[in-house]
């Protein structure tokens, strides 16, 4: 088949690579006007790092492991503890943090050159009974038999199946930064996600003396953003226990970005005829499972083995990709958005949680981890 894909991100460049291998044709049309190399970084678990492994794609030398997440209190008291590690023994396949430019890097390595056709603007999309075309705002137009929308949480794919207002605003906003910051968390396979009355902070090794840092902040759109936001941050975190001190005075407004957290309902069918959704175009959630990522991945593994030939009605195996990928992306997503990463569970009671616990979770989080129910 003839396969062509909006988006060239994570999502875009995944399902291009597994629909390659799969024999298929496919072109990828990207609204940037060139091949972008920032953005912070990603926590890939164990179901991500297990899709990559599928795709051909390693982790090796990028990033870092992380074997355990602790959540503190803001006086550095441990709130719970989660054993990352025991995941990736029982699955195989460990965690990690790795830049978004890196993992760009390794999905793309090894496309065919061209592939990725750049400033190109999805306006409209149109289909009858065989084809499906997609019309840009420079005029030019792109026409396959299947098209499948990878852009993103602003989604112009999206907003033609589903009109505007799908997605709304969630509680929260996080400033983050990808920074050089020697401390010792930085050289560990440690995360943090400390908690207290002025909001979250998320620390996380990612290699190569880099940490990725966060804040989370009740947001709202029409909040006005500060003038120096990174000494506003000092004045909000600056007096919690160690190591946030030390971030925030390492921290530089060069590192700093922002962006507030949204959230759409799952649907059980997200596509019409020939065109499906992956990723945040179908379903944008807040980073508080720290899943987006991963499961835009498992959104792709499961597109490639349902298209794996040309045979059999394109849009009927469009519906059951939707239909295997619900009931595991419609509870992250209700998770995502209770906003979990910000709780402040009493000491007393988060320690009674079994530090195994995320292990379970991982597998009704994965139709990867848990192949025989796809």
């Amino acid at each position: 088949m003839e396969i062509i894909i909006a988006g060239g991100g994570v999502g875009g460049l995944a399902v291009a690579r597994v629909l390659l291998a799969a024999g298929h044709q496919v072109r990828v049309y990207e609204q940037a006007p060139a091949w972008r190399t920032g953005g912070a970084a990603l926590s890939i678990f164990s179901n991500g790092t297990a899709v990559l492994h599928d795709l051909g794609i390693s982790l090796d030398g990028v990033g870092a492991r992380i074997d355990r997440i602790d959540s503190l209190t803001a006086r550095g008291r441990l709130r719970a503890g989660a054993n990352i590690a025991h995941a990736a023994e029982r699955y195989g396949f460990e965690t990690r943090t790795v830049s978004r430019g890196l993992l760009l890097e390794r999905l793309a390595d090894g496309l065919p050159d061209g592939l990725i056709h750049y400033a190109k603007t999805c306006e409209t999309v149109t289909q009858d009974d065989d084809r499906v075309t997609m019309t840009f705002t420079d005029g030019s137009t792109a026409t396959g038999d299947i098209l499948i929308g990878a852009d993103g949480h602003h989604s112009a794919v999206r907003r033609r199946l589903w009109g505007d207002g799908a997605v709304q605003p969630a509680t929260f906003g996080t400033w983050q930064g990808l920074s050089p910051i020697d401390i010792d968390l930085t050289h560990s396979h440690r995360s943090l996600m400390i908690t207290g009355r002025e909001g979250a902070c998320g620390l996380m090794p990612a290699g190569g003396g880099l940490l990725q840092w966060w804040f989370d902040v009740r947001w709202s759109p029409t909040d006005e953003r500060p003038a120096a936001p990174l000494t506003e941050l000092r004045r909000r975190f600056g007096g919690w226990a160690s190591p946030v001190p030390e971030v925030l005075a390492a921290a530089s407004e060069d590192d700093l970005d922002f962006f507030g957290h949204h959230w759409n309902k799952v649907r059980r069918v997200w596509g019409e005829g020939r065109i499906t959704l992956v990723g945040d175009a179908a379903h944008t959630m807040p980073p508080t499972l720290g899943q987006g990522a991963n499961q835009t991945l498992e959104d792709a593994w499961v597109l490639g083995r349902l298209l794996a030939d040309d045979g059999g009605d394109p849009a009927v195996r469009l519906r059951s990709y939707e239909e295997a990928r619900y009931p595991r992306i419609s509870l992250v997503s209700r998770m995502a958005r209770r906003n979990p990463a910000n709780w402040r569970i009493p000491p007393l009671i988060g320690r009674l949680l079994p530090e195994t616990s995320y292990t379970n979770m991982l597998a009704r989080y994965s139709n990867r981890l848990t192949a025989a129910a796809v």
